[in-house]
């Protein structure tokens, strides 16, 4: 058997990617492992023969001094290779560490190694499917691993044998059957994992039975969900801030008292008891989440009735589940009961990919992402496809296995169903946690899930707005079309299409003529969705266009009226559909018994035409159906047309879709509206209007104490170019002078914020260009891989980084402490005046008679502003300066009125030599913390 098998861990760091290109070795690590126990260890630095170039020495912190006494790697060859020989070769990724080991091994004449080896990035993506990321600190982090230095190859060598026995471990926790399966489909996989699922069930066999907490249906192993009835426990409202600040000290040792945040509550409590609307801004620093959980907690627990909290970004509801709930449970000592409700394409239709599972013919991106889900559906108790972080290819098959509304149609009695457990969780729960979309989208339901809340609280309520807009929103895109049609194929294609064929020539129930008809039909309908295409790009003047960027916008209605063509299209593929689905329908007639590869053939079949009668519905609401209260565009990239095509309609308003949903609620529940950011200066209803609010709905303000802010300050740099009176060339130029000269004197530990992807790159790249920031780790949002979370952590991790954003960064992004010193912001975040919603919105209050500018423009730029704000000061220790490079905040009229929306803190109008003197003063005295 295997487990006595050595394994040879190998770890090195190198001085860059391509031995090919030069690249050499500075370092090596081997850790002999035999009976999952550390044998002995193998180290040494190696002279790269060249300078260890800059960023390779703040990665590994290998510098050229540590390898001056170090021989070459021609000196340790045979002994690395002895060392190699009758072990299983085991790497973090040994698509990089094994072709660079063997580049060497060849450099230095000895033979090419074979054998055996194990990719830890591979085994760690399958037994750990929910982990945030494989990179080998991060897992580490996650799993508890240590790991001191990462890139030191001594420690990354032995963090890597602790991963691959704790991999081991995980592996044995499964059941025999979820194992079994893994292993049938190891065969799949870039490295020889099949050997350790196959020892792992020679174990599992060999050990006496074993109590097994999981549940089979249709041969998985799930874990299944549990129900819990709420405790009957009742809590009394601390009326008095005496009794309030009795109960949070009493859980932290360190409270401090923020009047406001026992203000806050006050309000919310009133609000769930009275069932009143109010809205409620609270600055950062109250301690929003505690203000609105600890009234809400005694509410259900005293009237036995459920309060919902709906937030937009599911990084404040991972925050609130994993911090705020917890701290709440402790002030008050009790346990709440809660359920997490998302829309039903979050969760997983277990039935459909049990159908998808027993197909054999499937790539390696397939065959990978089914073994995670084995594992991950041996684990999970909710059935969230969220859950999951997927690799590349795994997306597509994930979709494919969403629920949907047709599963419980097609579906028996007895089904397993996470969406039906969710909703049963959350008719049994005090708190029911969801999101706007999901709020929005019940109100289409015949039986509405939430209809039986008592209380809402609707944090991040500027981003309803948001929501509401993206929930009616239809998007046309090219290269889906093309896709599904590419799936459907032709029978020549030896796509699906010829499948279906094969199963209805089979059968003999369906005429051959018949089939004949439905790809005949199937070529026209692609023809015609072609021809459509086609013109709508003849007809855009693409040339004609001045724009220097790739990227263009043109209003759907500039379009000359093509109604016959488009109407057309939909005729041809609703009536190919609808042919579609009487063949099959014919078919299911006649009930024999279907093999698993038939049935999945069906169900790969109606899955696509589902796919395609909601496409035909979308072309239908874009191209058929006019609507004055919306705004429709197109957006195409001239280096790849048509494959870049996007036809977006978005309604300009919301007002009716925020009404229609909570209408239902009003005057039977209270409503609680929460976010930091609800007003403007001049404009104390911004957001209510925007939400249809009436007027009678009041308005709270919630601050924090003056303190909060003691250690931030405000620059306004005033020898910056004016942006409208010189090129953007050189307004770039300025900008990446002044973040050099900053980052360098606060050492890094800033974001930078843009309102344009097209200045972020160019500023980026003139700044590498210069090399002034060469010791520095820069990510940039659209430049450097990875979602904005991932860009997030990066720059947490490394103390000298810079973090560059556009739209996405200005909030919802929290860095405490030492993480975040700066804040810059290039320009004054007013919309551009071309976006396509913004140009709709204004255009209707100019008809009105009214000044857009100071109706939309300057109300969400300043919204925007001070969100960018909020990034900067995340707790009462933090300290750090707020830098504004745009100089209309000191020139024009309305500049005053961004000022006036921070708090009060110091506001410095300095030359940048100037500040950067004072910022250097202040850093040097160590007032950073």
């Amino acid at each position: 058997m295997m487990d006595s098998q050595t394994y040879a861990i190998v770890d090195i760091e190198t001085t860059g990617h391509s031995s090919q290109n030069g690249d050499r070795i500075i370092q090596i690590a081997i850790v002999l492992m035999k009976d999952w126990e550390v044998q002995s260890t193998y180290t040494t630095f190696i002279h790269p023969g060249k300078k260890i170039p800059r960023f390779i020495q703040d990665l590994t912190n290998i510098t050229d001094f540590d390898v001056k006494d170090a021989k070459p790697f021609e000196a340790h060859a045979e002994e690395i290779y002895n060392i190699l020989q009758d072990c299983v070769f085991v790497a973090h990724n040994t698509d990089f560490d094994l072709p660079f080991l063997q580049a060497e091994l060849k450099r230095a004449g000895l033979p090419k190694w074979f054998g055996k080896q194990m990719d830890t990035v591979e085994l760690s993506k399958i037994l750990f499917p929910t982990a945030f990321s494989y990179k080998l600190q991060d897992i580490a982090m996650e799993l508890n691993i240590s790991l001191k230095h990462a890139h030191r190859a001594d420690d990354d060598a032995n963090a890597t044998a602790l991963l691959l026995k704790r991999g081991w471990k995980e592996l044995l926790t499964l059941p025999l059957s979820t194992i079994e399966q893994l292993h049938q489909r190891s065969f799949r996989l870039k490295s020889d994992l099949s050997q350790l699922f196959f020892d792992a069930i020679q174990l599992k066999r060999a050990a006496s039975k074993q109590s097994d907490s999981h549940f089979y249906y249709k041969n998985l192993a799930l874990r299944g969900v549990v129900i819990e009835t709420p405790a009957e426990v009742k809590l009394t409202y601390p009326q008095a801030d005496a009794e309030k600040e009795l109960l949070f000290s009493r859980a932290f040792k360190d409270f401090e008292v923020r009047s406001d945040q026992f203000k806050m509550m006050d309000q919310v409590w009133q609000a769930l008891k009275t069932k009143q609307e109010v809205l409620t801004e609270a600055s950062t620093g109250i301690g929003k989440t505690l203000a609105y959980l600890i009234p809400a907690i005694i509410y259900v627990k005293q009237t036995n009735g459920k309060v919902a909290i709906s937030s937009y970004t599911s990084h404040l509801l991972d925050q609130l589940l994993a911090e705020e709930l917890p701290k709440a449970e402790a002030i008050l000592q009790t346990t709440v009961n809660v359920a997490i409700l998302k829309g039903m394409e979050h969760y997983i239709d277990v039935d459909r990919f049990v159908e998808l599972f027993v197909v054999d013919d499937v790539s390696y991106d397939e065959a990978f992402t089914m073994m995670q889900l084995l594992v991950w559906l041996a684990n999970t108790t909710t059935g969230d496809l969220n859950e999951i972080t997927l690799s590349g290819g795994g997306q597509l098959l994930v979709d494919k296995i969403r629920r949907s509304s047709t599963t419980a149609v097609s579906r028996g009695k007895n089904y397993f169903d996470f969406y039906e457990y969710a909703i049963k969780k959350s008719k049994a729960a005090d708190l029911i946690i969801t999101n706007h979309a999901m709020l929005l989208s019940d109100l289409t339901r015949i039986e509405p899930v939430l209809a039986s809340v008592n209380g809402w609280i609707l944090d991040e309520a500027h981003q309803f707005i948001q929501a509401a807009t993206l929930r009616d929103e239809k998007v046309l895109s090219y290269t889906q079309w093309k896709y599904i049609f590419g799936q459907l194929g032709t029978v020549d294609e030896h796509q699906l299409i010829h499948d279906y064929f094969k199963l209805m020539t089979d059968s003999e129930k369906i005429p051959i003529r018949q089939l004949s008809k439905l790809e005949t039909k199937y070529c026209e309908m692609v023809q015609i969705f072609d021809a459509a295409i086609h013109q709508i790009i003849n007809q855009l003047n693409i040339q004609k266009s001045g724009s220097r960027h790739n990227k263009r916008t043109f209003p759907l209605n500039s379009l000359t009226t093509q109604q016959p063509l488009y109407e057309k299209v939909s005729h041809v593929i609703g009536e190919w559909v609808q042919f579609a689905k009487e063949l099959s329908d014919t078919f299911l007639q006649y009930p024999d018994d279907l093999s698993p590869w038939q049935q999945t053939i069906l169900s790969d079949w109606h899955y696509w035409l589902r796919e395609l009668t909601i496409k035909v519905a979308e072309w239908d609401a874009i191209f058929l159906t006019f609507d004055k209260d919306c705004s429709a565009w197109i957006e195409l990239d001239l280096r790849s047309i048509p494959g870049s095509l996007h036809v977006y309609k978005r309604p300009i308003r919301v007002e009716q879709s925020v009404t229609a949903v909570l209408d239902r609620f009003r005057t039977q529940a209270g409503i609680i509206w929460a976010s930091g950011t609800l007003t403007v200066p001049n404009n104390q209803r911004f957001i209510a209007d925007q939400l249809g609010l009436q007027s009678s709905v009041p308005l709270f303000q919630f601050q924090a104490p003056h303190s909060y802010y003691d250690g931030a300050s405000l620059y306004i740099v005033e020898d910056m170019p004016e942006i409208q009176q010189v090129s953007q060339t050189e307004y770039v130029e300025a900008v990446a002078d002044a973040i050099i000269q900053t980052v360098l004197v606060t050492e890094g530990r800033c974001f930078v914020l843009f309102t344009s992807q097209d200045m972020l790159r160019k500023t980026v790249e003139l700044i590498q260009e210069t090399e002034a920031l060469s010791d520095y780790m820069l990510f940039a949002q659209g430049m450097s891989s990875g979602s904005r979370m991932r860009l997030l952590k990066l720059f947490q991790k490394f103390n000298h980084s810079v973090l560059f954003g556009t739209n996405s960064f200005w909030e919802g992004v929290d860095v405490p402490g030492d993480a975040l010193s700066a804040v810059i912001v290039v320009r004054l975040p007013f919309s551009a005046p071309e976006e396509p919603i913004f140009r709709a919105r204004a255009e209707v209050l100019t008809e009105q008679g009214l000044n857009s500018f100071y109706k939309l423009a300057l109300p969400e730029a300043i919204l925007r502003f001070k969100q960018g704000f909020g990034r900067l000061i995340r707790s009462s220790q933090d300290k750090g300066v707020f830098i504004v490079l745009d100089r209309r905040i000191e020139t024009k009229s309305y500049g005053k009125e961004f000022i006036h929306s921070l708090p009060a803190i110091p506001v410095k109008k300095v030359s940048l030599q100037h500040m950067v003197l004072e910022l250097e003063h202040w850093y040097n005295n160590k007032v950073w913390g």
